[in-house]
């Protein structure tokens, strides 16, 4: 019987004859971080060691922090798949949309995908969703033990990477007493804490504490103390000598300011707004605000687009963060 994803792992189990014979691109978002790109690593690692051929593929770059985990696996842009025939896995994708419109139209319907966004509905052939789970890696990291599968010191260091970043080091109330057994397990298989947290904590730019700087001087407080947004102005990334990137981690600044409920970074980009929510409870359910804007997520983490400016945007999502704050107090004074 399946020790950590009894329902999941035999249906995954299944599936890997299936790709026998075929080449195999495992997809991730735009703008990565450390749980997609973790589960890709990992996911092409295993397959690879399964003798499938697999490669990578995202619409941007592996950020910088995160390049400790690819060595020896090819990382491609939609643009590099030339015309062969690929079977597209997607990992980490609350939607079709995530990673963008040119591989949209290139996998009309992606022959699996594995993810834990409570906003995906499902959208390739093959579904291993898991909203409880805290991290995508979290995910394969037990479909990979269940079902006895390769996995050497490269890809449970990605699995562990990201599990690490997804739970805010252990610290988000997405973290279980499975993540923990899972993060055991990895260690037991050649995952070193110490070198996931120094690459990914203690190698900032000069230009990234600039932009925290930047971030945290715009921090102010909204819906009496319970939202704290903070702005990233045009222009900034070429003023700090960074990029989209260094933004990682910046949001969570804003959501620990003590009696702060929600905490949001709005990023102003050329053609409209860029925005991350994030909450201390998921009883705020940001990504049904989110929602509201086209966007999505988790219950606690989530983002969204808008060809919008600042002015027009941000009094609009005031107004939705007050609602949802009002039910909230409502449905607990009913309790």
């Amino acid at each position: 019987m399946p020790k950590f994803y009894p329902k999941l792992s035999p249906r995954f189990g299944r599936l890997l004859p299936a790709l026998a014979g075929k080449k195999i691109v495992v997809i991730g978002h735009a703008r990565p971080d450390g749980d997609c790109i973790g589960a890709q690593v990992a996911l092409a690692r295993v397959l690879t060691a399964l003798r499938l051929d697999a490669v990578c593929a995202n619409p941007d770059v592996v950020p910088r922090r995160l390049r400790f985990l690819t060595p020896g696996l090819a990382f491609h842009r939609p643009d590099d798949l030339g015309s062969l025939d690929y079977t597209a896995l997607y990992v980490d994708c609350a939607d079709h949309s995530r990673a963008g419109q040119k591989l949209k139209t290139r996998f009309p319907l992606p022959f699996a995908s594995v993810d834990h966004h409570l906003s995906n509905g499902g959208f390739a052939e093959h579904n291993f969703m898991d909203a409880g789970s805290s991290a995508t890696c979290e995910i394969l990291a037990g479909l990979f033990l269940d079902n006895h599968l390769p996995v050497d010191h490269l890809a449970a260091q990605a699995l562990y990477v990201g599990i690490l970043t997804d739970t805010g080091q252990f610290r988000f109330n997405s973290t279980s007493r499975r993540t923990f057994q899972l993060a055991a397990e990895l260690m037991s298989l050649g995952a070193q804490p110490s070198e996931a947290g120094y690459q990914l904590y203690e190698r900032e730019s000069a230009g990234k504490m600039q932009l925290l700087q930047k971030f945290l001087a715009s921090l102010r407080l909204e819906c009496g103390g319970r939202v704290c947004i903070g702005t990233l102005p045009k222009g900034i990334f070429a003023e700090t000598g960074t990029s989209a990137e260094d933004t990682e981690g910046l949001v969570d600044y804003a959501r620990s300011v003590d009696g702060v409920e929600i905490g949001v970074l709005i990023e102003e980009q050329s053609d409209g707004i860029k925005a991350s929510l994030r909450s201390k409870d998921p009883v705020y359910r940001v990504d049904l605000i989110a929602a509201q804007f086209n966007g999505g997520g988790h219950a606690c983490a989530a983002g969204l687009n808008v060809k919008e400016t600042t002015d027009t945007f941000t009094p609009r999502l005031l107004a939705a963060l007050a609602a949802q704050i009002a039910t909230v107090a409502a449905q607990k004074e009913s309790t």
